[in-house]
């Protein structure tokens, strides 16, 4: 199958693509040729090592447990914020620090 397909995707080819770069016709231009620029070389500047102890990087998806109750509260408060906009009522709660009676 693959030796069909190849068959009659050839000559599409040939004509799309047709020089092989090989053999240049008499008629067309000279190629240009590439000029080199000189290599410019620079220093090595060695950067220094740095120790896990230098480094000051904390794991950004790590959570100390006040930031998870911060976020959980805020997610809570966001939830009922939506339920509320759509209807629904989830009791008394607090919301931005001020109780919201059902």
């Amino acid at each position: 199958m693959t030796n069909a397909i190849a068959g009659c995707l050839l000559p599409l080819l040939r004509r799309v693509f047709p020089a092989r770069g090989r053999r240049r016709s008499a008629g067309s231009p000279p190629v240009a040729r590439r000029v080199h620029a000189p290599m410019v070389r620079r220093e090595h500047v060695a950067e220094p090592v740095l120790r896990g102890e230098d480094v000051a990087l904390v794991r950004p998806y790590v959570l100390t447990p006040e930031e998870r109750r911060e976020r959980r509260a805020r997610r809570e408060r966001r939830r009922t914020l939506w339920l509320a906009v759509h209807g629904i009522d989830l009791g008394p709660r607090w919301i931005h620090g001020v109780e919201v009676a059902a």
